[in-house]
């Protein structure tokens, strides 16, 4: 059976993101969560939809709870089909920490923790395996350029980092393994404290579509995709409508 996961899912676009694989992804759908009464509280919302998601524990910034659910993965279904990088943090604008304690946070779980998912998780996947890294959730993407904004900087990295993944892929011996970045659009979550224009339904769109690339796709791959699902080239352009 195929498997697909989606990290921090119990609520905003990861939650969205779940609801939407689950009428179109053929195969089992893991909502995962740090909180494991949140998440099976998420599961159940989604069974009372008629939907039949899976839960399994999940804190991107606990290497064991990471290898827990790798080695569940393994000896359950022997692979991994779909993994959907979600999970992050971000500090409120009125957040009292101080810049660089919330820099040193935002960065430790937004890249280096999603990396060790990576790590454990990548050699799972199988041939034809989907990988959708989720960026820029909240407002600060605007700004062009550097951000003085600590989220912001975490998911260049990340944008940087699926770059460097797909010509790993290239190189690997299963075949059609392909990563891309995606930016859903300015979302209302709690992560945008209610802002945003979008709901949670319209930015789960290019990250399950991502998810769901059929095999042997020449592009996207390796790419920072719009919530239009357009390719965007920051080096060369043009630079996309900032939503």
């Amino acid at each position: 059976m195929k498997v697909a996961v989606v990290t921090g899912a119990n609520k905003g676009i990861g939650y969205a993101i779940v609801k939407d694989l689950c009428t179109k992804f053929d195969g089992a759908v893991y909502l995962t969560a740090r909180d494991e009464n949140r998440g099976k509280t998420a599961v159940s919302e989604l069974q009372k939809l008629g939907l039949k998601p899976n839960f399994h524990q999940l804190d991107i910034s606990d290497i064991n709870s990471i290898n827990t659910f790798r080695d569940y993965l393994q000896n359950k279904y022997g692979g991994l089909d779909v993994l959907i990088n979600n999970a992050a943090i971000a500090y409120k604008n009125s957040a009292p920490e101080p810049f660089g304690e919330q820099a040193e946070n935002t960065q430790r779980v937004n890249y280096f923790n999603l990396l060790d998912v990576c790590h454990s998780l990548f050699p799972l996947l199988r041939p034809h395996a989907r990988v959708v890294n989720v960026l820029a959730k909240k407002g600060e993407h605007t700004k062009y350029g550097w951000p003085d904004n600590s989220y912001s900087v975490s998911k260049v990295a990340v944008s940087a980092l699926t770059i460097i993944q797909q010509r790993a892929f290239d190189q690997d011996s299963r075949e059609d393994l392909v990563v891309n970045s995606v930016h859903p659009g300015y979302v209302k979550t709690d992560m945008t404290s209610g802002g945003g224009y979008f709901t949670i339904e319209r930015g789960a769109e290019a990250p399950v579509y991502l998810a769901l690339l059929g095999p042997n796709i020449s592009s996207p791959k390796g790419s920072y995709v719009w919530h239009d699902k357009k390719i965007v080239d920051w080096v060369h352009g043009p630079v996309p409508e900032a939503i």
